[in-house]
């Protein structure tokens, strides 16, 4: 099929990437005239294991383009693949302002009957507004039909998750629409579920947040576990063995940040509060992920005896391994709480510190855990990358001025810690700090 994919975030690369490698013919468009140049030289503008060996393969192949232009991604397209940025507004409401716009510009340029894709993450009824922009664009209602089709990918594995989704959701009222969704899908042997326009908008936002309520109850479990002298992963093992719950996303830690979670749980709070329900689960969901790394940062500040000139070492700075996106990431507050508190820090991520530079241009970056441990009076893991999981801990705390290391992420044996003679402060466990 030939393909146009609008938007070259992690959404529309990713999934335009993938749809050339499964033998399609796709334009990626992207109004960045830099980006595009960039990626027609293979070189990717997101960190994403993988995706610049398959950039350049299809490329080679010419079954990849990239464009500054969506009427030119158009010409001959069967499918357009809508796949731009809807951040948070202050209030909590998603900005469609992007999706307004290029659907107003899809309208303009159909010339012969197209499928839209919404991929964005959109509020529900947002498939109903882009087929009546596009019909305020002077299009014929017989060019095109609008279909819903959320995306499910993880930062850091999004390559693994196109290429192997465990579900592929398809909203549309349209049967000709489906069946050509239907049949771009069909090499990747997954489950397909047709429903109307609504339901598969309100899938991708209820999938997000009640994966993000997993993870705010288990930390606020954690609270429990360290006023009472319980370990919360004792308690995560024993809630993950009941077949109805499950082990996964019930990993306490510093709570959840990046580019969906927090975006699509208030995008859900605002929705409900549109429709005239107050979602005030979410809510306590939302307020619990924000409290829960200011309270490490309190067991942090105490154990120190306060941050006023102290220093302390960053072990991380993405919001995940695996990916160098800092939206939302928990590296951020960290760091402005010590240094507010008359702190310095210093830090290390393997891959998203030139990010962090920009906006934390104080900050002094270095080249590895141990430099970063330097004269440092406490050590934090804020991001659980492979090579932190495995330090030797005992060269880490030679590195250290003082004793302390906090374990954001619960990475460490408490007796490992204990015998590289430092103090442990961790997630869902009473401290000894």
């Amino acid at each position: 099929m030939r393909i146009a994919v609008i938007g070259t975030g992690y959404v529309g690369l990713v999934t335009g990437v993938v749809l050339a490698d499964l033998g399609n013919y796709v334009t990626c468009v992207d109004n960045n005239s830099e980006k595009i140049e960039k990626l027609r030289q293979g070189i990717s503008p997101i960190y994403e294991p993988g995706i610049e060996e398959m950039i350049e393969r299809n490329l080679l192949e010419k079954r990849l383009s990239f464009s500054t232009t969506v009427a030119e991604a158009m010409d001959s397209a069967e499918l357009v693949f809508i796949a731009v940025g809807t951040p948070s507004m202050p209030d909590g409401s998603p900005d469609l302002r992007a999706v307004e716009a290029v659907a107003t510009e899809i309208g303009r340029s159909l010339t012969s009957y197209t499928v839209i894709v919404n991929k964005s993450t959109v509020p529900v009824g947002s498939g109903e507004m882009v087929e009546n922009l596009i019909l305020r664009s002077g299009a014929d209602p017989a060019h095109f039909d609008v279909v819903s089709n959320p995306e499910f990918l993880r930062e850091g594995s999004a390559i693994h998750d196109a290429m192997n989704p465990d579900r592929v959701v398809i909203g549309a009222k349209s049967r000709e629409a489906a069946a050509r969704l239907i049949e771009l899908y069909e090499p990747l042997n997954a489950p397909v579920l047709i429903t109307d326009l609504e339901s598969a908008e309100l899938i991708k936002y209820a999938s997000n947040a009640f994966l993000a309520t997993k993870i705010s109850f288990i930390n606020a479990v954690s609270r429990l576990c360290e006023l009472s002298g319980g370990n919360v992963a004792d308690v995560a093992k024993g809630m993950g063995l009941d077949a109805r719950i499950g082990p996964q996303f019930l990993g306490a830690g510093l709570g959840w940040g990046g580019s969906c979670f927090p975006k699509d749980v208030l995008g859900l709070i605002d929705t409900a509060r549109q429709l005239g329900y107050r979602f005030s689960l979410l809510e306590a969901v939302d307020q619990i992920n924000e409290e829960q790394t200011h309270h490490f940062i309190e067991r942090m500040r105490s154990a120190l005896g306060g941050f006023e000139g102290k220093t302390v070492g960053l072990l991380g700075l993405a919001f995940k391994p695996n990916t160098d996106d800092i939206r939302y990431a928990k590296s951020l507050v960290i760091m402005d709480a010590i240094t507010e508190g008359g702190g310095t820090v210093r830090a290390f991520d393997p891959v998203a510190m030139e990010h962090v530079r920009a906006l934390r241009p104080d900050t002094t970056y270095t080249h590895s855990a141990f430099d970063t441990a330097e004269g440092c009076d406490a050590v934090v893991l804020v991001t659980e990358w492979n090579e932190f999981k495995q330090i030797d801990l005992k060269r880490l705390a030679a590195c250290m001025r003082g004793d302390l290391l906090c374990d954001g992420r619960r990475v460490y044996r408490e007796q490992a810690v204990r015998d590289a003679g430092l103090r442990y402060l961790v997630v869902g466990q009473r401290s000894d700090g």
